[in-house]
């Protein structure tokens, strides 16, 4: 890295020396700029955390009474000798990449994002830059995304064939953006109300809160004791998968809903009876595409298959690199 660079990988996280930052920090430090709720991205303990409006009741939800300054997408504010302003990222309600033009450079954090669309968030925003730091959590050509209308369509003739069963469906997912959209593509198919682990409810509940239509849902621990859940579409977090609480269900097949379904031997670790690829993260040919139409001439690659997506974009005559860092993957 060079001595000009207007980020560097500290061991606190990413860090804008001009502006006295870090971006998404894993350890405590006076001044967070955060792209968006996730917990390997937020965390408790700074000092103040600039983040985008929209993601204000996900941090509360998950940080509780901190030192906020929210900003509108795009309001440029400065930090220090930067000026930075926060562009939507399409990953999850709130999220954003960070544009920070310093010295004469423009570089771009991307935070995780997404291309595909989702009505549960702002569109991802194309920002030119000279330096583009990326996301890799699925940098790999046989990832490649699914039409996520067709997805739910496929959740919805599952759950149909469970009831035909006198099967409950329960559907893993990540608790905060995942079920939410899955939530949302379902309304399009379906009117039928979905249930909901405790878990899934507090997130579900902060994006209804903040104007998000989704699917009707209930809670499963509000249910009668001994409902039988035959032919209901149940939304769990992965934890709950082989926990006491799935003895709700007398019988029941599992699903699970994550771009890792890609692949069938990801299907078959988990031992779940379906796999649907769906994800919040962008795929192979929109990693690649994003970074070109960026126009960056540099790119870093942060998390996930870092090594793939450099060697590719060094063969396109785009030099890239990646930093190690602690964000972790998709669930």
């Amino acid at each position: 890295m060079g001595s000009t660079d207007l980020v560097e990988l500290r061991p606190e996280g990413l860090y804008c020396a001009a502006g006295g930052f870090h971006i998404d920090p894993w350890r405590p430090v006076p001044c967070a700029v955060i792209t968006h709720g996730h917990g390997d991205h937020a965390r408790a303990g700074m000092g103040e955390y600039h983040c985008s409006d929209a993601s204000l009741p996900i941090l509360r939800w998950r940080l509780g009474a901190q030192r906020y300054r929210p900003h509108a997408h795009g309001d440029a504010f400065a930090l220090g000798d930067a000026r930075v302003s926060l562009h939507p990222a399409g990953h999850v309600l709130g999220s954003v990449q960070v544009r920070i033009e310093a010295g004469g450079e423009v570089w771009v954090v991307s935070g995780d994002y997404k291309r595909q669309a989702d009505p549960t968030c702002a569109p991802f925003e194309l920002v030119s830059c000279d330096t583009f730091i990326t996301e890799a959590t699925f940098g790999l050509p046989v990832y490649r995304w699914p039409d996520a209308a067709g997805v739910a369509r496929e959740i919805v003739a599952w759950r149909d064939h469970c009831a035909a069963r006198g099967e409950a469906a329960v559907l893993f997912c990540y608790a905060l953006g995942k079920a939410q959209r899955l939530l949302a593509e379902l309304a399009a198919h379906t009117d039928r109300p979905a249930l909901l682990h405790g878990a899934i409810a507090a997130g579900v509940r902060v994006y209804r809160e903040a104007g998000v239509p989704m699917l009707p849902t209930t809670v499963v621990a509000d249910e009668e004791k001994g409902r039988d859940f035959a032919g209901e579409l149940v939304l769990a977090p992965p934890s709950a998968a082989g926990s006491p609480w799935m003895r709700r269900f007398r019988r029941a097949q599992t699903g699970f809903a994550s771009g890792w379904m890609r692949v069938r031997g990801h299907r078959r670790r988990r031992n779940h009876d379906r796999g649907f690829v769906v994800s919040d993260h962008a795929d192979w040919p929109d990693l690649m595409r994003t970074v070109r139409e960026t126009g960056a001439r540099r790119v870093i690659a942060t998390h996930g298959n870092t090594d793939a997506i450099v060697r590719a974009l060094n063969e396109e005559g785009i030099a890239a690199e990646a930093f190690r860092t602690d964000f972790g993957a998709e669930q």
